[in-house]
């Protein structure tokens, strides 16, 4: 008789790192898109800003969903998945080059600003610097009290990944007015988020979907798209202090609230070296 063994599996259960990789995510929170220069050569003011959110890797984000995924990828194969500790200034510009080279339509560097950088981190870009590529000035916070608060009031929501054949850029309405309130949106962000104010919070994330949806529509509204972004926007936004979505074409919901969000995913905000 043949006697089959089960297996039950290695002796030592694998960390989380050896499927995901050690590198960091990243959230984007509001002013998101200005750190492109077809908005910022247009801003009447002398600097846009945008938020980003450095993040530990507890967990694995979707592909296509605006958390920094292709940008992760392409720093696991420039760096042998280990972020080198060095000037994160200098690291961003590296993984910006290795990552765009050759691409008709680069992508922003506050992916690979809000991948190395720690913490909670305005980002100020200006045309008249370096054609808006890069921020004029990354204004970082690494406080533990606002990192641990922000970790309370901020839960995502999976609700799309961009569909093949996606273009957020089919349609553009640069008009000056709103790409500075864009701007300002970032700057609001991140003052309500040291004041550790979800109404002020909230409010910059809804700001930042109005400019979205009026600079750039295909960013909530595209035919290749099949569910209702809008409609579940308003939902969120009219029971919660805010929310806006983690990049064009859906990805994850970014909810501010006091209370649990039914199906809501939680962070953990990355402090720096001692906090990986």
């Amino acid at each position: 008789m043949t006697v089959l063994s089960v297996a039950t599996g290695p002796a030592t259960p694998p960390r989380l790192s050896d499927v995901i990789g050690k590198l960091p995510y990243r959230m984007a929170f509001a002013g998101g898109w200005i750190d492109q220069p077809l908005l910022s050569m247009l801003n009447p003011s002398p600097t846009g800003s945008m938020v980003t959110v450095g993040l530990q890797p507890v967990c694995r984000f979707m592909d296509r969903c605006g958390m920094g995924t292709s940008t992760r990828r392409a720093a696991t194969d420039l760096w042998q998945g280990e972020l080198p500790r060095r000037d994160p200034a200098q690291l961003a510009r590296e993984l910006y080059l290795a990552e765009n080279q050759g691409r008709s339509e680069p992508s922003g560097s506050q992916d690979m600003i809000g991948l190395v950088y720690p913490g909670v981190n305005r980002l100020d870009y200006g045309y008249a610097y370096e054609g808006g590529l890069f921020p004029v000035h990354v204004e970082t916070n690494c406080d533990p009290v606002v990192a641990r608060w922000l970790e309370e009031v901020i839960y995502l929501l999976p609700i799309n990944q961009r569909p093949p054949g996606y273009n957020p850029l089919g349609v553009k309405n640069l008009d000056p007015e709103w790409i500075r309130r864009l701007g300002q949106s970032g700057v609001d962000c991140y003052d309500a988020i040291l004041a550790r104010d979800a109404h002020a919070l909230g409010a910059s994330f809804n700001e930042c979907m109005q400019c979205w949806a009026a600079i750039l529509p295909h960013t909530v509204r595209h035919a290749t798209i099949s569910i209702d972004l809008v409609g579940l926007l308003e939902y969120y936004q009219a029971r919660y202090p805010g929310a806006m979505y983690s990049g064009c074409g859906g990805g994850y919901l970014y909810i501010v609230s006091d209370k649990p969000v039914p199906g809501g995913l939680r962070v953990n905000v990355r402090l720096g070296e001692e906090s990986e």
